[in-house]
């Protein structure tokens, strides 16, 4: 039902598809086929709803945190759409910018 849902143009299904997604990068990335994932959220993320695409920069942030071998692309694509670079962001929190959001959480990692 996942991939079902991140399919459709419901944007709240669509929502739910890509946070399935977002804590299946976390929780049971087995299943997952991450090359495919980035060049997704890389080509349709910058088009996406407001809703969809929050969870599907929390999924690209995940994927940067989590998985090593994939972060370097992460963080470009998050560079390359700079959705949330602006993003107004309290004392003390980390922003929502994915290259911002995946550095902080990987140096607090160490």
């Amino acid at each position: 039902m996942r991939k079902e849902w991140m399919q459709s143009s419901d944007i709240m299904q669509a929502r739910a598809g890509w946070s399935l997604t977002s804590g299946a990068v976390v929780r049971n990335p087995d299943i997952l086929d991450f090359p495919a994932l980035l060049d997704r959220i890389e080509a349709e993320m910058s088009k996406a709803a407001p809703e969809v695409q929050w969870t599907m920069n929390n999924t690209l942030a995940n994927i940067g945190i989590n998985h090593p071998e994939y972060r370097e692309r992460a963080l470009r694509i998050g560079e390359k759409l700079g959705i949330y670079k602006d993003y107004p962001v309290s004392k003390g929190c980390t922003s929502p910018f994915a290259p911002i959001w995946i550095n902080e959480m990987v140096r607090r990692q160490k």
